[in-house]
């Protein structure tokens, strides 16, 4: 046993404290999100501070670091103004587009032109969707919850999504994971696929104890 080290967080930078977040809390899903300025303005970033938190209502939650002097990046000013916004599942496929999509770009930069990213009018919100993206989730803002000088934590009701035909069975609501090839987010540079996959089915309380019982019995009778 190599044992553990212990970091008081309260003894940290945000800095350090980051990059111990970022290390550790593996594999992280992307939210691929596109948005709309008032005037129009298209917008495209990926979040990797991002979960689904419950399907009744069906809320996700994304947090977003804005700049050190409190100015909102341009995903945070959008869902603020417009209250919309699309989450996107990020492929393997669509990994290098997305990364041209992370560059800082001013305001007036189409992140989804540069990235050369075909799109196409929300059903349920004015964001654009984007064609490639194996998964889309459209949301109106629920909740801004502040959380720092300059950090947000945005929660969205989804209110519809988009899946890929060949990935999705209609009629059963079954999702293939394996087709769906969706990348995580690891601590510095690094992605994670999910290719690599294995079930465990939780027990009953009924199957555990039968299993318990089971397996006394074998070491009894071994013993």
């Amino acid at each position: 046993m190599s044992g553990h080290v212990h970091f008081d967080f309260a003894e940290l930078s945000a800095r350090e404290r980051y990059k111990l977040l970022i290390g550790t809390v593996i594999p992280r899903p992307i939210a691929f999100i596109t948005t709309l300025s008032r005037s129009g303005q298209r917008n495209a970033g990926p979040f990797s501070f991002f979960n689904v938190l419950t399907h009744d209502p069906a809320i996700v939650a994304i947090g977003i670091e804005n700049y050190d002097d409190m100015r909102l990046k341009d995903t945070a000013r959008n869902i603020r103004e417009t209250e919309e916004f699309t989450v996107h599942i990020v492929d393997d496929a669509l990994a290098a587009q997305m990364e041209i999509c992370a560059i800082k770009f001013g305001p007036d930069v189409d992140e989804l032109a540069e990235a050369g990213l075909e799109t196409v009018p929300g059903k349920a919100v004015r964001s654009p969707r984007i064609v490639s993206a194996p998964a889309a989730l459209e949301c109106r803002r629920h909740t801004t919850i502040e959380v720092g000088r300059a950090r947000e934590i945005v929660l969205g009701q989804v209110l519809g999504i988009h899946i890929r035909a060949d990935i999705v069975d209609p009629a059963r609501l079954h999702v293939d994971q394996l087709k769906m090839d969706a990348i995580g987010r690891l601590g510095g540079h690094s992605y994670a696929r999910t290719r690599d996959q294995f079930d465990i089915k939780t027990l009953g309380v009924g199957e555990y104890e039968q299993l318990k019982a089971n397996r006394l019995v074998t070491e009894t009778g071994a013993a």
